[in-house]
């Protein structure tokens, strides 16, 4: 049985946010689960047991070997990939680096790793759930 193929997978995210207001956003690689070639805030799977806060600091630092700090959740999405054949539940979270430089750990996984203003990122190939998480951090962003 595969998750999110078989059955309703459950997928966290890190909307990580430096001191300039950028966002961390990764180019998926061949090897990721889906989406590949488009560009995603880190995250990954959660596995039995483990709290979703559990889940994204672990797909961090095992990703981009970082250790953060998950704050408000910032947007929660159905992520339903009809072409591939995938539905997942995505919760994003917005997120703050405590130690560590992010760097590619899993180049299989992720091709390139950059900051981004909102507006940058509006201009990217992103993944279904980035494109919603970078419209709800702009709607914030403009309430401020």
């Amino acid at each position: 049985m595969q998750r999110g193929v078989d059955y309703i997978g459950v997928g966290v995210g890190a909307a990580i946010i430096n001191d300039e207001g950028k966002v961390l956003i990764a180019l998926r690689g061949k090897k990721a689960k889906n989406e590949r070639g488009k560009w995603e805030i880190p995250g990954g799977a959660v596995e039995l047991g483990e709290t979703l806060s559990e889940a994204i600091k672990r797909e961090v630092k095992e990703e981009i070997g970082v250790v953060i700090e998950v704050g408000e959740l910032l947007h929660l999405s159905d992520h339903i990939i009809e072409i591939e054949g995938q539905h997942w539940v995505s919760p994003t979270y917005l997120c703050k680096i405590i130690s560590g430089t992010p760097t590619i750990l899993e180049p299989e996984k992720c091709e390139r790793l950059e900051w981004f203003t909102i507006e940058e990122a509006e201009q990217l190939p992103l993944s279904m759930v980035t494109k919603q998480d970078i419209e709800v951090l702009k709607k914030k962003a403009d309430q401020s």
